[in-house]
């Protein structure tokens, strides 16, 4: 049976927004709300001798968003903690959180459930964890969108998802393809090779279901499109020598 935590975790109502720069103007939809956000936890424990790790665990917050590649290790006292997905930055070796909680709080008891995962699988073999309401309910989300365009490069813009206003998922581009624009979740390079002989890359962080998916991605392009009017706007402003105002304050992200 698997195990429920002690452990809450209280959602907010969201809102989504895309930042056009400064000197952008907010755009808000209403995302959904909830008074108890509920996620699952999936955990594999690693018996290797001699090795730090000792697990690894994959998150799906609200029946509808999946985080992978979390990895449990020891530190030189033997105590847990988990380590979020993340990449080397170029040059200076400092790695970069791909995902992470942007509360001290959630980032607690995000940890505690997923050590608590680990612990109940090495009791009863179970390998799911669930927190929070059982009931299902929309899962509250932001999508910050940022334009961006660089050459002989097919990103159109760069944007962050923030999930019930705790956790945060960044690295996700905007693409213009074939077909016209898409999204593109955070992947690291599998050591696969596929039929055309290309490396296989696989998502860190995506949708689970085909519903979310769709809503994501259309507020996410809905979010560029509306963002990118708004810098071409400023650009015309300042071709004709003067500025647009600015009817919003600073936006204030969430970082690390």
């Amino acid at each position: 049976m698997p195990l429920r935590s002690k452990y809450g975790s209280n959602g907010t109502r969201a809102v989504l927004w895309a930042a056009a720069g400064k000197t952008g103007r907010r755009i808000q939809v209403y995302a959904g709300m909830e008074e108890n956000m509920k996620y699952e936890i999936t955990v594999g424990e690693v018996k290797a001798a001699n090795s730090n790790v000792k697990g690894y665990a994959s998150v799906v917050f609200g029946d509808s968003f999946k985080v992978s590649n979390i990895t449990i290790l020891a530190n030189r006292d033997n105590q847990l903690y988990i380590s979020m997905p993340h990449y080397a930055k170029s040059g200076d070796g400092e790695r970069k959180d791909i995902c992470y909680p942007t509360t001290k709080e959630f980032r607690g008891e995000l940890e505690a459930n997923i050590l608590l995962a680990l612990e109940n699988l090495q009791k009863t073999g179970e390998k799911k964890y669930f927190v929070g309401d059982e009931q299902d309910k929309e899962l509250p989300f932001t999508v910050a969108v940022t334009p961006f365009e660089k050459e002989n490069s097919s990103i159109r813009g760069l944007a962050r998802i923030y999930i019930a206003d705790c956790f945060a998922v960044g690295n996700i581009s905007l693409i213009m393809g074939k077909k016209g624009l898409f999204v593109s979740m955070p992947s690291y390079k599998t050591n696969q090779i596929d039929e055309n002989n290309r490396s296989v890359y696989r998502d860190i962080c995506f949708p689970v279901t085909a519903e979310f998916r769709g809503k994501l991605n259309t507020l996410m392009t809905d979010a560029y499109e509306k963002a990118a009017a708004e810098v071409q706007e400023q650009i015309w402003g300042q071709e004709e020598g003067f500025m647009l105002g600015q009817d919003f304050p600073d936006m204030d992200l969430p970082t690390r």
